[in-house]
């Protein structure tokens, strides 16, 4: 990767705008999600990846894979609904499974049930695959695994396939309103 010109003050690792007008601000608008927007509204840096997701393996594993990451530090965005039925996110690594009984104890209820994939999009705004914790249609309390505190930053997804974030999780649990819990097995 090159070295930005000295008058150059795009956050590093953002590709230079195309020349034209028009176009520049069409990739722009293409090219950030809500999670993106959210991020840089509140001035919270990140660092995107792309990644391929044309073979269909966009479960997180292969993704840090993909990506060259350590599975322990990429985390997975998985959305329950409660026996009083409210939602409930819960972020936690992508290697690991969620103990519904820690997750449904840490949020106060009797018990939690993942949603149905049919239902993702209804509920987050999201799709299978790029369902990330910022920016959802309506806020959830909103749990990430204690280990997620170990790392300086955790992957996330960026809001849709083919696209992680690195961000800070002492920054994403603050911006979220959210917790640290042992949730995960």
């Amino acid at each position: 990767m090159g070295r930005a010109a000295p008058n150059d003050h795009r956050r590093p690792g953002t590709a230079a705008r195309p020349s034209g007008r028009n176009e520049a601000a069409t990739m722009a608008k293409e090219a950030k999600t809500n999670a993106m927007r959210m991020l840089e509204r509140m001035k919270i840096s990140y660092t995107p990846h792309e990644y391929d997701h044309d073979d269909g393996a966009i479960d997180g594993v292969s993704v840090a894979t993909k990506l060259g990451q350590d599975p322990a530090r990429v985390f997975k965005t998985l959305v329950t609904q409660g026996a009083s039925r409210s939602y409930f996110v819960f972020v936690i690594p992508v290697a690991a499974e969620l103990d519904l009984k820690k997750a449904a104890k840490s949020v106060g209820e009797k018990s939690v049930a993942m949603i149905h994939v049919a239902d993702i999009n209804k509920v987050t705004g999201y799709i299978r695959g790029g369902c990330s914790p910022i920016g959802l249609k309506k806020p959830f309390p909103t749990l990430f695994d204690e280990t997620a505190q170990l790392f300086d930053t955790i992957g996330i997804s960026g809001g849709r396939r083919g696209l992680s974030l690195d961000v800070n999780p002492l920054a994403l649990a603050e911006l979220l309103g959210a917790e640290f819990v042992d949730i995960a097995r």
